[in-house]
């Protein structure tokens, strides 16, 4: 563990973190009713340096909750509405030819940009969904033998339908694991839905919405949080979890590395939200159900029975004993 002249070092930078984590949690809290969780997650998404995925009906807030999050930091932002007829070079990028100059010159797409925004990323076809592969994990686009840095941060918040409505395309699994995280807002309550008439019943509350942050500062929070200390112990665990779903009789295909690496991140967001420059297994706990389940291939007959990733992260978590120390 961290010593306490150590924590008193780092506690002004993750004090100041927290400040403004909390100004960006109430700006985006005035759009979306009731889903204090939903927007917690969303932003520990950002902070672990991940990508994240809103799957759920349509009309639920999912592209509300992404626009609210890039409208809260002062950053680049742009967005791409996935239809089946959207090219790979619609999103990467495209060299062409200048009369004016007499040479290739390369027009970036809307990838080069801090938060770029995929709505329904799942209507676009299979091999303009893998456009992004390479943008999400190694944060650069190669167009025709030349690699291009994308800007940091970099975030991709993409929002997809449930793959059961028509005219969608499933995810690739390559892709699905690039995502850090896959939530779900719900449908809000019955007093959170008659705050929404109110409020939203009188215009567009987005355009209200103003910065409370800007890139250099997540930047600076990001370089923070890789301080927060986790313990060998934890770190064990979090591999004995990601492990466990690679042996569970259900499960065709586990969690990989990079979702031990997910959870790593995280977690130490979570413990950095809650005002802890260490991890306890609790954060751990609480992030499986969103980091690990869009990872897993269940067996025919697992999802022939009925079951779902989800149901295999539940026996993980019982099944693995989290440290004590």
């Amino acid at each position: 563990m961290p010593t306490a002249r150590d924590r008193t070092r780092r506690r002004p930078d993750l004090d100041h973190v927290r400040s403004t984590l909390a100004r960006i949690e109430t700006n985006v809290s005035g759009l979306i009713e009731g889903k204090p969780e939903v927007i917690r997650l969303a932003i520990i998404a950002l902070l672990s340096e991940g990508h994240l995925l809103i799957e759920d009906v349509p009309g639920v807030g999912k592209t509300m909750l992404a626009k609210g999050l890039a409208r809260s930091i002062d950053c680049s932002v742009a967005r791409v509405q996935f239809t089946p007829d959207l090219l790979p070079s619609d999103v990467t990028g495209v060299t062409v030819y200048s009369p004016d100059t007499g040479q290739f010159e390369f027009r970036p797409g809307p990838v080069f940009a801090n938060l770029v925004l995929g709505d329904e990323i799942n209507r676009a076809g299979p091999k303009t969904q893998s456009a992004l592969l390479e943008c999400m994990e190694e944060r650069t686009v190669t167009i025709d033998g030349t690699t291009y840095e994308l800007a940091a941060p970099f975030m991709v918040i993409a929002t997809q339908n449930p793959i059961e409505l028509e005219g969608t395309y499933p995810l690739p699994e390559a892709q699905r694991d690039r995502f850090l995280m896959r939530i779900s807002i719900g449908y809000p309550d019955a007093d959170d839905e008659l705050e929404i008439l109110r409020t939203h019943g009188h215009g567009d509350r987005l355009a209200d919405v103003v910065p409370v942050a800007d890139a250099t500062e997540i930047a600076a929070a990001i370089e923070t949080i890789r301080d927060v200390h986790v313990a060998e112990p934890l770190e064990r665990y979090l591999v004995a979890l990601c492990r466990a779903t690679r042996s569970h009789p259900k499960v065709e295909l586990g969690a990989s590395p990079r979702a031990a690496l997910a959870m790593l991140r995280a977690t130490r967001a979570a413990a950095a939200m809650a005002g802890r420059d260490y991890a306890i297994p609790d954060d751990a706990k609480g992030l499986a159900p969103h980091v690990l389940p869009h990872r897993l291939i269940l067996r025919p007959e697992a999802q022939l029975s009925g079951h779902d990733p989800m149901d295999v992260i539940h026996d993980v978590i019982d099944g693995v004993p989290a440290p004590t120390e």
